[in-house]
């Protein structure tokens, strides 16, 4: 069971192997500061992988709770929410209809399309988020869905991370690996990152989370991500926490100097990561993981992140 499960009334439906794997990076990549990996790749058991996944284990039985029949939820058009959302809901009897955003596209994002056009996922298109939002109302109406935010980062999919960063301190207390000092991972819709930070506050770990923002097409900035972390909080007391913690802007570090030109654009730093880790057998993409992962590298070289790093793994494979 969830660690988290186990210590409130919150429903959880296992969909993935946990938990996963850890293990030191920083010699296999040439990278600058001790760094380890806690490979999240290797989490999900079939269509899809990674902290899509671990978000929808919280929000498929929720879903059920409340007597949904539909899940409608947003991205660009090479959306791995969506598509996670798409199949392991289509396993456990919910329909996924997806509201998508043009990106710019390469080889990469033409093949996610092709996958979410079989996914049988209803899909509406649109040329900018602002079109989007103005056909919300139409579409909300027209399913009566249950509404979820891309990357699935609400107060249900946040608890993912809340109970992965537990895994984690229960991983140190087994001497799998040293106390991180500082954690990394990419910001693409702020759930991850929220409940890191508010599972490492739980398990009482001094961690800096460093927040790699990936996404300038919703706004997260340190303001909105404490208050989804409030409203977890609140759902976590509603579970039977007894006074979970609360974070505040200074618990939150957010960059947006790995980001490029704009969300979906690959970047020469994040490429070149790419090509790295694949020598290393890992498999990364260039839009989340690569740009988190050069993040690491850069303020690793000038002194600026304190180790030893744990950086999270979030590409799941296919």
């Amino acid at each position: 069971m969830s660690e988290l499960a186990s210590r409130t009334s919150l429903p959880h439906l296992r969909l993935g192997s946990a938990p996963t794997p850890v293990r030191r990076l920083d010699a296999d990549l040439d990278l600058p500061v001790e760094t380890w990996l806690k490979d999240e790749s290797a989490f999900g058991d079939g269509a899809w992988g990674g902290n899509k996944v671990r978000k929808l284990e919280w929000i498929i039985p929720a879903a059920h709770a409340r007597g949904a029949s539909t899940l409608f939820t947003v991205g660009g058009i090479g959306t791995h929410w969506g598509l996670a959302c798409a199949l392991y809901g289509a396993e456990h009897g919910l329909r996924t209809v997806l509201g998508l955003v043009d990106q710019p596209v390469d080889d990469h994002v033409r093949a996610q399309l092709a996958r979410l056009e079989r996914s049988g996922a209803r899909l509406h298109r649109y040329p900018s988020t602002t079109r989007l939002k103005l056909a919300a109302p139409w579409l909300l109406a027209r399913y009566h869905p249950w509404y979820l935010p891309a990357g699935g980062s609400n107060a249900v999919g946040t608890l993912a991370y809340v109970d992965v960063a537990l895994e984690v301190a229960a991983q140190v207390a087994a001497g799998e690996l040293p106390a991180p000092a500082s954690v990394v991972v990419p910001v693409g819709s702020g759930g991850t990152v929220a409940g890191l930070a508010l599972g490492f506050a739980l398990a009482g770990l001094p961690v800096r989370v460093l927040g790699v923002v990936v996404n300038d097409m919703v706004r997260l900035d340190a303001p909105t991500l404490v208050r989804l972390a409030g409203r977890t909080s609140d759902r976590l007391a509603a579970h039977g926490l007894a006074d979970p913690p609360r974070l505040t802007e200074r618990d939150l570090d957010l960059r947006t100097d790995w980001l490029g030109r704009t969300y979906g654009d690959p970047t020469p730093a994040s490429v070149a990561e790419v090509e790295r880790a694949a020598t290393a057998g890992l498999e990364l993409e260039p839009v989340y993981t690569g740009k988190a992962l050069a993040a690491v590298r850069d303020l690793g070289a000038r002194g600026g992140l304190a180790g030893p790093v744990l950086w999270l793994q979030t590409h799941g494979p296919r």
